[in-house]
């Protein structure tokens, strides 16, 4: 065994683990005295992987004690940056993916590339930064631009050769302290306070994602958050009665709404259905008169959601006038009801 290297390997058979939707394929194999494995989604790429070890191994080529791979897989694999692997992986996410979904992928990978640049003190602003990555990088050059704008070339060019290797992160002990940073910049807020625990988990979701994926890409031996014990924020069980609207600013905020003029009168349902009858913005403005089941003078009534109209990045528009009566006559009871202390 000599310069982190050694020959004593041996390869395992594959196997398969049945999962609920989704079966994938394990190779196993030893190096030293360490077990490594990776997994695949089918069993022929397990298997040429398999084959590849035994090959290298039955040839007499070293494997690294830091990788658990033959020496001559990384002897000509040019490194790839951070940057590389997140355009890759957003564009391989962006024809599967839902706009708030991309947007949330989109989110993600620019909190994340802030802890994997090369430098602490960039050339180029840290807000200069995030919007390149944000409205280019990530969103239109997957909607077929081809250049970014001319106010955020300079930056994107930087960029392509302003990240880490991707390979720093399985490296010991300096990978671990990359990835924790990783995970510390996507739990916090710009501004550096913690932030929500939802928002928290689904950024961690994405970037778990990203790694396995640069598994699958070859980039990483395995998936060095798994590596790394990461605190998960938790969601707050219960909800602060302060934060709550009650019954009186309810009336006094539709009231307010509805001296708004045309569009304030056909507003206040929109928003007293998302008040009354807890409904999302997107269920709302679906509604039509035939979703009212029964609306009773006293007692609670009957709303029938059939349909959803969910949209990304901008309010959610009025009901249908049909609705905006129908809810109008639900909303009159209801408030009527709330003066009434019924």
């Amino acid at each position: 065994m000599e310069g982190g290297t050694t020959y004593d390997v041996r390869v395992y058979r594959s196997d398969a683990y049945k999962g609920v939707t989704v079966t994938s394929y394990r190779v196993r194999w030893k190096v030293g005295s360490r077990m490594w494995s990776q997994y695949f989604r089918n069993g022929a790429l397990a298997d040429s992987f398999r084959s590849s070890l035994l090959t290298a191994a039955r040839k007499g080529q070293p494997f690294s004690l830091s990788t658990g791979r033959p020496l001559s897989w990384e002897s000509d694999k040019p490194a790839v940056s951070w940057y590389a692997l997140t355009l890759d992986y957003a564009a391989a996410k962006w024809p599967y993916a839902a706009p708030n979904h991309r947007k949330s992928i989109a989110e993600a990978l620019t909190d994340a590339t802030e802890a994997m640049l090369t430098t602490a003190d960039p050339p180029y602003s840290v807000e200069e930064i995030r919007r390149a990555l944000r409205t280019w990088a990530f969103s239109d050059r997957l909607r077929g631009a081809t250049q970014p704008p001319e106010h955020l070339a300079a930056v994107v060019r930087w960029l392509q050769t302003a990240t880490v290797p991707v390979a720093e992160l399985g490296r010991p002990r300096t990978g671990a302290t990359r990835c924790r940073a990783l995970l510390d910049r996507i739990s916090r807020k710009q501004d550096g306070t913690p932030a929500a625990a939802n928002t928290a988990n689904r950024k961690r979701a994405v970037l778990n994602n990203l790694m396995q994926y640069a598994v699958e890409a070859n980039g990483l031996p395995a998936n060095p958050l798994r590596a790394v014990n990461w605190t998960r924020p938790r969601t707050p069980k219960t909800v602060d009665p302060r934060t709550v609207i009650n019954s009186d600013q309810a009336r006094r905020l539709l009231a307010a709404v509805a001296n708004q003029g045309a569009r304030g009168e056909r507003m206040v349902p929109f928003f007293g259905l998302l008040y009354y009858a807890a409904l999302r913005p997107e269920e709302v403005v679906d509604l039509r008169r035939d979703n009212l089941a029964s609306l009773p003078a006293r007692g609670w009534g009957e709303l029938i959601l059939t349909n959803s109209e969910p949209r990304s990045g901008v309010m959610a528009s009025a009901p249908t006038s049909t609705a905006a009566a129908a809810a109008r006559v639900a909303l009159g009871r209801e408030m009527t009801r709330s003066r009434s202390g019924s």
